[in-house]
Protein backbone atom coordinates (compact mmCIF):
# COMPACT_ATOMS: atom_id res chain seq x y z
CA UNK A 1 0.00 0.00 0.00
CA UNK A 2 1.24 3.70 -0.42
CA UNK A 3 2.81 5.15 2.46
CA UNK A 4 1.08 8.20 4.06
CA UNK A 5 4.17 10.38 2.57
CA UNK A 6 2.86 9.03 -0.85
CA UNK A 7 -0.62 9.58 -0.41
CA UNK A 8 -0.15 13.19 0.63
CA UNK A 9 1.95 13.73 -2.39
CA UNK A 10 -0.92 12.21 -4.89
CA UNK A 11 -3.56 13.98 -3.00
CA UNK A 12 -0.96 17.16 -3.27
CA UNK A 13 -0.84 16.70 -7.53
CA UNK A 14 -5.00 16.24 -7.81
CA UNK A 15 -5.41 19.35 -5.76
CA UNK A 16 -3.29 21.41 -8.08
CA UNK A 17 -3.92 19.62 -11.25
CA UNK A 18 -0.75 18.05 -12.36
CA UNK A 19 -1.07 14.81 -13.85
CA UNK A 20 1.61 12.43 -12.98
CA UNK A 21 0.11 9.57 -14.80
CA UNK A 22 1.36 11.22 -18.26
CA UNK A 23 5.12 10.83 -17.42
CA UNK A 24 7.63 8.70 -18.89
CA UNK A 25 8.53 7.12 -15.41
CA UNK A 26 5.33 5.93 -15.59
CA UNK A 27 4.61 4.34 -18.81
CA UNK A 28 4.50 1.03 -17.43
CA UNK A 29 2.78 1.62 -13.67
CA UNK A 30 -0.63 -0.12 -14.40
CA UNK A 31 1.61 -3.93 -15.55
CA UNK A 32 3.76 -2.79 -12.42
CA UNK A 33 0.95 -2.81 -9.86
CA UNK A 34 1.06 -6.50 -10.33
CA UNK A 35 3.96 -7.67 -11.68
CA UNK A 36 6.29 -6.43 -8.85
CA UNK A 37 3.95 -5.26 -6.00
CA UNK A 38 6.35 -4.86 -2.94
CA UNK A 39 5.37 -7.35 0.11
CA UNK A 40 6.23 -6.49 3.54
CA UNK A 41 9.37 -7.70 5.29
CA UNK A 42 9.59 -8.11 9.09
CA UNK A 43 6.90 -6.12 10.76
CA UNK A 44 5.98 -2.72 10.14
CA UNK A 45 3.98 0.08 12.01
CA UNK A 46 3.56 3.26 10.79
CA UNK A 47 0.83 6.31 12.27
CA UNK A 48 0.11 9.73 10.74
CA UNK A 49 -1.83 12.74 11.71
CA UNK A 50 -3.33 15.99 9.98
CA UNK A 51 -3.30 18.30 12.69
CA UNK A 52 -5.17 20.93 9.73
CA UNK A 53 -5.29 21.15 6.37
CA UNK A 54 -2.18 22.59 5.34
CA UNK A 55 0.68 20.09 8.17
CA UNK A 56 0.48 16.41 8.53
CA UNK A 57 3.05 14.49 10.45
CA UNK A 58 3.94 10.77 10.43
CA UNK A 59 5.57 8.10 12.33
CA UNK A 60 7.13 4.62 11.57
CA UNK A 61 8.79 1.68 13.23
CA UNK A 62 10.54 -1.70 12.01
CA UNK A 63 10.39 -4.01 14.83
CA UNK A 64 12.07 -7.29 12.81
CA UNK A 65 14.37 -8.32 11.93
CA UNK A 66 16.07 -5.46 12.97
CA UNK A 67 14.75 -2.21 15.39
CA UNK A 68 14.21 1.27 13.29
CA UNK A 69 12.68 3.81 12.84
CA UNK A 70 11.42 7.29 11.14
CA UNK A 71 9.95 10.78 11.93
CA UNK A 72 8.37 12.78 8.80
CA UNK A 73 7.27 16.18 8.43
CA UNK A 74 4.56 17.27 5.37
CA UNK A 75 3.92 21.00 4.84
CA UNK A 76 1.81 21.91 1.58
CA UNK A 77 0.79 25.46 0.28
CA UNK A 78 -2.61 24.69 -0.03
CA UNK A 79 -5.58 22.85 1.40
CA UNK A 80 -5.16 18.98 1.03
CA UNK A 81 -8.84 16.63 1.16
CA UNK A 82 -6.75 14.18 3.01
CA UNK A 83 -9.32 11.75 4.63
CA UNK A 84 -8.39 9.10 7.53
CA UNK A 85 -7.25 5.49 7.29
CA UNK A 86 -10.86 4.50 8.13
CA UNK A 87 -12.81 6.61 5.72
CA UNK A 88 -10.35 6.90 3.02
CA UNK A 89 -10.96 5.10 -0.40
CA UNK A 90 -9.23 1.69 -0.39
CA UNK A 91 -8.50 2.42 -3.89
CA UNK A 92 -6.74 5.30 -3.27
CA UNK A 93 -4.11 3.38 -1.10
CA UNK A 94 -3.38 0.73 -3.40
CA UNK A 95 -1.18 0.88 -6.26
CA UNK A 96 -3.35 -1.33 -8.67
CA UNK A 97 -3.93 -1.82 -12.26
CA UNK A 98 -5.66 1.23 -14.20
CA UNK A 99 -6.40 2.43 -17.39
CA UNK A 100 -5.63 6.03 -17.10
CA UNK A 101 -7.73 8.73 -18.94
CA UNK A 102 -7.18 10.79 -21.69
CA UNK A 103 -3.91 13.14 -21.49
CA UNK A 104 -5.16 16.83 -20.78
CA UNK A 105 -3.18 20.31 -20.37
CA UNK A 106 -2.75 21.00 -17.06
CA UNK A 107 -4.61 23.88 -16.31
CA UNK A 108 -3.23 27.05 -13.32
CA UNK A 109 -5.42 27.59 -10.73
CA UNK A 110 -7.35 31.59 -10.83
CA UNK A 111 -5.22 34.25 -10.01
CA UNK A 112 -6.14 36.60 -7.32
CA UNK A 113 -5.36 40.18 -7.43
CA UNK A 114 -5.61 42.72 -4.98
CA UNK A 115 -5.71 46.55 -5.67
CA UNK A 116 -4.17 45.80 -9.09
CA UNK A 117 -1.44 43.69 -8.04
CA UNK A 118 -1.25 39.77 -8.51
CA UNK A 119 -1.20 38.68 -4.47
CA UNK A 120 -1.84 34.79 -5.29
CA UNK A 121 1.93 32.42 -4.89
CA UNK A 122 2.76 29.32 -6.24
CA UNK A 123 2.03 26.33 -4.66
CA UNK A 124 4.19 23.65 -3.08
CA UNK A 125 4.94 21.22 -0.88
CA UNK A 126 7.78 20.39 1.99
CA UNK A 127 8.74 17.00 3.40
CA UNK A 128 11.54 15.83 5.22
CA UNK A 129 12.06 12.39 6.93
CA UNK A 130 14.34 11.00 9.33
CA UNK A 131 15.75 7.72 10.19
CA UNK A 132 16.89 6.40 13.35
CA UNK A 133 19.00 4.88 14.49
CA UNK A 134 20.93 5.45 10.91
CA UNK A 135 21.03 9.27 11.31
CA UNK A 136 19.35 9.01 7.10
CA UNK A 137 17.58 12.18 6.35
CA UNK A 138 15.80 12.59 3.12
CA UNK A 139 14.08 15.90 1.68
CA UNK A 140 11.72 17.04 -1.16
CA UNK A 141 10.80 20.22 -2.28
CA UNK A 142 8.10 20.45 -4.82
CA UNK A 143 6.48 23.36 -7.06
CA UNK A 144 4.53 24.74 -9.84
CA UNK A 145 6.35 27.09 -11.49
CA UNK A 146 3.83 27.47 -14.51
CA UNK A 147 0.66 26.05 -14.79
CA UNK A 148 2.92 23.56 -17.06
CA UNK A 149 5.63 23.64 -15.47
CA UNK A 150 6.75 21.56 -12.19
CA UNK A 151 10.11 21.64 -10.52
CA UNK A 152 11.40 19.29 -7.89
CA UNK A 153 14.39 19.12 -5.58
CA UNK A 154 15.29 15.97 -4.00
CA UNK A 155 18.47 15.19 -1.12
CA UNK A 156 19.94 12.42 0.82
CA UNK A 157 21.87 12.72 3.66
CA UNK A 158 23.88 9.28 4.84
CA UNK A 159 26.11 9.15 7.57
CA UNK A 160 29.37 7.99 6.01
CA UNK A 161 30.08 6.01 9.71
CA UNK A 162 26.90 3.57 8.72
CA UNK A 163 28.28 2.98 5.13
CA UNK A 164 30.93 0.43 5.46
CA UNK A 165 33.26 0.63 2.86
CA UNK A 166 31.68 3.92 1.17
CA UNK A 167 34.34 6.91 2.40
CA UNK A 168 33.72 10.12 3.27
CA UNK A 169 29.80 11.61 3.52
CA UNK A 170 27.12 10.00 1.17
CA UNK A 171 24.71 12.85 0.29
CA UNK A 172 23.50 13.54 -2.95
CA UNK A 173 21.03 16.89 -4.71
CA UNK A 174 18.87 16.07 -7.17
CA UNK A 175 16.80 18.40 -9.47
CA UNK A 176 13.85 17.63 -11.82
CA UNK A 177 11.91 20.14 -13.97
CA UNK A 178 9.08 18.97 -15.69
CA UNK A 179 6.70 20.06 -18.90
CA UNK A 180 3.61 18.77 -19.64
CA UNK A 181 1.63 20.21 -22.27
CA UNK A 182 -1.14 17.08 -22.65
CA UNK A 183 0.24 15.67 -25.69
CA UNK A 184 4.07 16.36 -25.02
CA UNK A 185 5.48 16.14 -21.82
CA UNK A 186 9.22 16.47 -21.05
CA UNK A 187 11.50 15.84 -17.52
CA UNK A 188 15.09 17.10 -17.60
CA UNK A 189 16.80 16.00 -14.31
CA UNK A 190 20.09 16.69 -12.87
CA UNK A 191 21.64 14.22 -9.98
CA UNK A 192 25.15 16.18 -8.25
CA UNK A 193 26.47 12.69 -6.81
CA UNK A 194 28.03 11.54 -10.03
CA UNK A 195 27.11 14.33 -12.62
CA UNK A 196 24.23 12.58 -14.19
CA UNK A 197 22.37 14.39 -16.56
CA UNK A 198 18.86 12.89 -17.74
CA UNK A 199 16.13 14.00 -19.96
CA UNK A 200 13.10 11.91 -20.83
CA UNK A 201 10.08 12.96 -23.39
CA UNK A 202 6.41 10.81 -24.00
CA UNK A 203 4.48 11.67 -26.84
CA UNK A 204 0.68 10.70 -26.82
CA UNK A 205 -0.90 10.08 -30.18
CA UNK A 206 -4.32 11.33 -30.77
CA UNK A 207 -6.48 14.74 -29.35
CA UNK A 208 -6.42 15.78 -26.29
CA UNK A 209 -9.27 15.68 -23.70
CA UNK A 210 -11.09 18.37 -22.86
CA UNK A 211 -10.37 20.15 -19.34
CA UNK A 212 -12.17 18.70 -16.36
CA UNK A 213 -14.79 21.45 -15.87
CA UNK A 214 -16.92 20.46 -19.05
CA UNK A 215 -17.66 17.37 -18.08
CA UNK A 216 -20.06 19.06 -15.29
CA UNK A 217 -24.11 18.20 -15.45
CA UNK A 218 -24.75 21.32 -16.69
CA UNK A 219 -22.90 21.24 -19.96
CA UNK A 220 -23.22 20.02 -23.63
CA UNK A 221 -20.94 17.16 -23.33
CA UNK A 222 -23.09 15.10 -20.55
CA UNK A 223 -26.58 16.07 -21.99
CA UNK A 224 -26.16 15.77 -25.72
CA UNK A 225 -26.83 12.11 -27.02
CA UNK A 226 -25.03 10.27 -29.88
CA UNK A 227 -21.14 12.08 -28.46
CA UNK A 228 -18.25 10.59 -29.64
CA UNK A 229 -15.52 10.87 -27.33
CA UNK A 230 -12.70 13.69 -27.88
CA UNK A 231 -9.92 10.73 -28.16
CA UNK A 232 -11.69 8.07 -30.10
CA UNK A 233 -11.03 7.58 -33.70
CA UNK A 234 -12.86 5.66 -35.99
CA UNK A 235 -11.65 2.23 -36.38
CA UNK A 236 -12.21 -0.76 -38.34
CA UNK A 237 -14.25 -3.00 -36.33
CA UNK A 238 -12.33 -5.66 -34.56
CA UNK A 239 -9.62 -5.84 -32.15
CA UNK A 240 -9.22 -3.59 -29.68
CA UNK A 241 -10.19 0.48 -30.02
CA UNK A 242 -7.61 2.49 -28.27
CA UNK A 243 -4.90 5.25 -27.90
CA UNK A 244 -0.80 4.98 -28.61
CA UNK A 245 2.13 6.28 -26.63
CA UNK A 246 5.86 7.00 -27.28
CA UNK A 247 8.76 7.99 -25.26
CA UNK A 248 12.04 7.64 -24.80
CA UNK A 249 15.10 8.38 -21.81
CA UNK A 250 18.51 9.31 -21.81
CA UNK A 251 21.26 9.50 -19.49
CA UNK A 252 24.85 11.33 -19.17
CA UNK A 253 27.32 11.06 -16.09
CA UNK A 254 30.73 12.97 -17.09
CA UNK A 255 32.06 11.92 -13.91
CA UNK A 256 31.16 7.91 -14.40
CA UNK A 257 31.81 8.35 -18.22
CA UNK A 258 28.59 6.68 -18.71
CA UNK A 259 25.39 6.70 -21.35
CA UNK A 260 22.03 5.08 -20.48
CA UNK A 261 18.89 4.97 -22.49
CA UNK A 262 15.61 3.40 -23.47
CA UNK A 263 12.77 3.36 -25.76
CA UNK A 264 9.40 2.53 -25.13
CA UNK A 265 5.65 1.97 -26.62
CA UNK A 266 2.17 1.86 -24.32
CA UNK A 267 -1.14 0.71 -26.29
CA UNK A 268 -3.80 1.32 -23.91
CA UNK A 269 -7.87 0.23 -24.63
CA UNK A 270 -10.60 3.07 -24.79
CA UNK A 271 -12.63 4.18 -22.79
CA UNK A 272 -11.13 5.03 -19.47
CA UNK A 273 -11.89 4.21 -16.81
CA UNK A 274 -11.24 6.94 -14.60
CA UNK A 275 -13.04 10.09 -14.42
CA UNK A 276 -14.02 12.25 -16.19
CA UNK A 277 -14.44 9.61 -19.00
CA UNK A 278 -17.06 7.28 -16.93
CA UNK A 279 -19.28 10.81 -16.68
CA UNK A 280 -19.88 10.57 -20.76
CA UNK A 281 -23.19 8.59 -21.15
CA UNK A 282 -22.74 5.59 -22.02
CA UNK A 283 -25.07 5.10 -25.01
CA UNK A 284 -23.10 8.11 -26.26
CA UNK A 285 -20.42 5.85 -27.39
CA UNK A 286 -19.92 2.90 -29.30
CA UNK A 287 -17.76 1.62 -27.62
CA UNK A 288 -20.05 0.52 -24.72
CA UNK A 289 -22.74 -2.41 -24.83
CA UNK A 290 -26.32 -2.34 -24.56
CA UNK A 291 -25.99 -3.15 -20.72
CA UNK A 292 -23.26 -0.28 -20.16
CA UNK A 293 -20.83 -2.95 -19.71
CA UNK A 294 -17.92 -2.22 -21.94
CA UNK A 295 -17.67 -3.56 -25.10
CA UNK A 296 -14.04 -4.92 -24.70
CA UNK A 297 -11.63 -5.33 -21.56
CA UNK A 298 -9.75 -2.50 -20.29
CA UNK A 299 -6.73 -3.34 -21.45
CA UNK A 300 -2.44 -1.95 -21.18
CA UNK A 301 0.03 -3.59 -23.83
CA UNK A 302 3.35 -1.74 -22.91
CA UNK A 303 7.08 -2.76 -24.79
CA UNK A 304 10.59 -1.69 -23.42
CA UNK A 305 14.24 -1.86 -24.85
CA UNK A 306 17.25 -0.93 -23.60
CA UNK A 307 19.97 -0.81 -26.79
CA UNK A 308 22.79 -0.14 -24.51
CA UNK A 309 22.06 -3.36 -22.18
CA UNK A 310 20.39 -5.13 -24.77
CA UNK A 311 17.51 -5.55 -22.56
CA UNK A 312 13.42 -5.95 -23.59
CA UNK A 313 10.22 -6.39 -22.18
CA UNK A 314 6.91 -6.47 -23.02
CA UNK A 315 3.80 -6.70 -21.06
CA UNK A 316 0.48 -7.61 -21.27
CA UNK A 317 -2.15 -6.36 -19.07
CA UNK A 318 -5.88 -7.14 -18.97
CA UNK A 319 -8.97 -6.42 -16.51
CA UNK A 320 -10.88 -9.76 -17.50
CA UNK A 321 -13.89 -9.12 -15.33
CA UNK A 322 -15.30 -6.33 -12.46
CA UNK A 323 -12.77 -8.29 -10.13
CA UNK A 324 -10.03 -9.68 -11.25
CA UNK A 325 -6.75 -8.29 -13.27
CA UNK A 326 -4.02 -10.51 -15.16
CA UNK A 327 -0.82 -9.51 -16.17
CA UNK A 328 2.45 -11.20 -18.13
CA UNK A 329 5.62 -9.75 -18.67
CA UNK A 330 8.39 -11.39 -20.63
CA UNK A 331 12.30 -10.23 -20.76
CA UNK A 332 14.92 -11.06 -22.79
CA UNK A 333 18.54 -10.06 -23.36
CA UNK A 334 20.18 -10.07 -27.05
CA UNK A 335 23.46 -10.09 -25.50
CA UNK A 336 23.01 -13.40 -22.91
CA UNK A 337 19.89 -14.55 -24.34
CA UNK A 338 18.96 -14.97 -20.57
CA UNK A 339 14.76 -14.76 -20.04
CA UNK A 340 12.34 -15.06 -17.46
CA UNK A 341 8.63 -14.63 -17.79
CA UNK A 342 6.45 -13.64 -15.17
CA UNK A 343 2.65 -13.73 -14.39
CA UNK A 344 0.27 -12.09 -12.00
CA UNK A 345 -3.15 -11.41 -10.63
CA UNK A 346 -5.14 -9.28 -8.42
CA UNK A 347 -8.61 -9.91 -7.34
CA UNK A 348 -10.78 -7.35 -5.13
CA UNK A 349 -12.79 -8.38 -1.86
CA UNK A 350 -15.66 -6.60 -2.06
CA UNK A 351 -18.01 -6.18 1.16
CA UNK A 352 -21.35 -8.17 1.08
CA UNK A 353 -24.61 -6.71 -0.12
CA UNK A 354 -25.64 -3.45 2.30
CA UNK A 355 -28.40 -2.86 0.49
CA UNK A 356 -31.48 -4.52 -0.57
CA UNK A 357 -30.61 -6.80 -3.96
CA UNK A 358 -33.75 -5.87 -5.85
CA UNK A 359 -32.28 -3.46 -8.17
CA UNK A 360 -34.38 -1.66 -11.25
CA UNK A 361 -32.53 -3.01 -13.81
CA UNK A 362 -33.83 -0.35 -16.47
CA UNK A 363 -32.16 2.17 -14.53
CA UNK A 364 -30.50 4.38 -16.80
CA UNK A 365 -26.91 3.88 -17.88
CA UNK A 366 -26.74 7.77 -17.67
CA UNK A 367 -27.59 7.76 -13.82
CA UNK A 368 -24.82 5.21 -13.26
CA UNK A 369 -22.12 7.07 -15.36
CA UNK A 370 -23.43 10.96 -13.99
CA UNK A 371 -22.29 9.58 -10.03
CA UNK A 372 -19.99 11.65 -8.24
CA UNK A 373 -16.48 10.38 -7.97
CA UNK A 374 -16.39 11.14 -4.49
CA UNK A 375 -19.37 9.02 -3.29
CA UNK A 376 -17.82 7.02 -0.44
CA UNK A 377 -19.39 3.55 -1.60
CA UNK A 378 -22.47 3.44 0.73
CA UNK A 379 -24.74 3.14 -2.00
CA UNK A 380 -22.76 0.77 -4.19
CA UNK A 381 -24.09 -3.04 -3.56
CA UNK A 382 -20.38 -4.13 -3.16
CA UNK A 383 -17.63 -1.76 -1.68
CA UNK A 384 -14.26 -2.84 -1.97
CA UNK A 385 -12.17 -3.51 1.10
CA UNK A 386 -9.45 -5.87 0.10
CA UNK A 387 -7.42 -7.31 -2.68
CA UNK A 388 -5.42 -10.20 -2.94
CA UNK A 389 -2.18 -10.02 -5.39
CA UNK A 390 -0.11 -13.13 -6.47
CA UNK A 391 2.95 -13.10 -8.51
CA UNK A 392 4.99 -16.39 -9.98
CA UNK A 393 7.77 -15.85 -12.45
CA UNK A 394 10.07 -18.56 -14.10
CA UNK A 395 12.82 -17.84 -11.56
CA UNK A 396 10.80 -19.81 -9.20
CA UNK A 397 9.70 -17.23 -7.17
CA UNK A 398 6.35 -16.59 -5.84
CA UNK A 399 4.99 -14.18 -3.99
CA UNK A 400 1.37 -13.51 -1.93
CA UNK A 401 0.39 -10.53 -0.42
CA UNK A 402 -3.30 -8.93 0.93
CA UNK A 403 -4.02 -5.86 1.43
CA UNK A 404 -7.27 -4.41 3.23
CA UNK A 405 -8.99 -2.63 5.72
CA UNK A 406 -9.77 -3.65 9.61
CA UNK A 407 -11.96 -1.79 11.54
CA UNK A 408 -9.39 1.62 10.78
CA UNK A 409 -6.32 0.40 10.21
CA UNK A 410 -5.09 -0.79 6.77
CA UNK A 411 -3.15 -4.01 6.51
CA UNK A 412 -0.83 -5.79 4.27
CA UNK A 413 0.36 -9.17 4.58
CA UNK A 414 2.54 -10.89 2.42
CA UNK A 415 4.91 -13.94 1.36
CA UNK A 416 7.83 -14.58 -0.74
CA UNK A 417 9.05 -17.93 -1.43
CA UNK A 418 11.74 -20.24 -3.73
CA UNK A 419 10.45 -24.00 -4.11
CA UNK A 420 13.85 -24.37 -5.71
CA UNK A 421 15.21 -23.78 -2.68
CA UNK A 422 14.63 -27.06 -0.26
CA UNK A 423 16.77 -25.40 3.05
CA UNK A 424 14.31 -21.92 2.84
CA UNK A 425 11.54 -22.30 0.90
CA UNK A 426 10.22 -18.89 2.22
CA UNK A 427 12.58 -15.94 1.43
CA UNK A 428 10.31 -13.11 3.20
CA UNK A 429 7.06 -12.80 5.40
CA UNK A 430 5.83 -9.66 6.37
CA UNK A 431 3.03 -7.49 8.34
CA UNK A 432 2.33 -3.69 7.81
CA UNK A 433 0.03 -1.73 10.01
CA UNK A 434 -0.92 1.73 8.77
CA UNK A 435 -3.21 4.23 11.12
CA UNK A 436 -3.42 7.89 10.47
CA UNK A 437 -6.32 10.10 10.70
CA UNK A 438 -7.30 13.81 10.01
CA UNK A 439 -8.45 16.85 11.46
Amino acid sequence: MHPFASYVLRSYYKATGWNEDNLYANLTRSSNAILDFTVPKGLHLSISKSPNSLFRTTYSMTAMPSLNGSVGYIFTSCDLDVKGSGNVQFKDMIERFKVYDQPRKPEGKDENWLAGERVDTRDYLLYGRLYLPSGRLDALYSTRISPTMQALVAAVSHPSSNLPGRGGDLSNVMFNLQHDVGKWCTEYSYSAEDGMWGFRVLHNFGRLGLPVDVTDDSSPVSTRTGLKRVDEEDAVEGGLKGRVSAGAEIYLSAKEKSLGGSIGLRFTTLPDATPPSFQVPFPSSSLYSAKGQPSQPPTTITALFNPILGHMSGTYSAQVSRDLCLSSRFDFNVYSFESEWTMGAEWWIRRSPSVDADVDHNTSADSLSLKKPGSTGTDFKDEVHGVVKARASTNNDISLMWEGRLRNMLVSLGIVSDFSSRSKPIKAIGLELSYFSSS
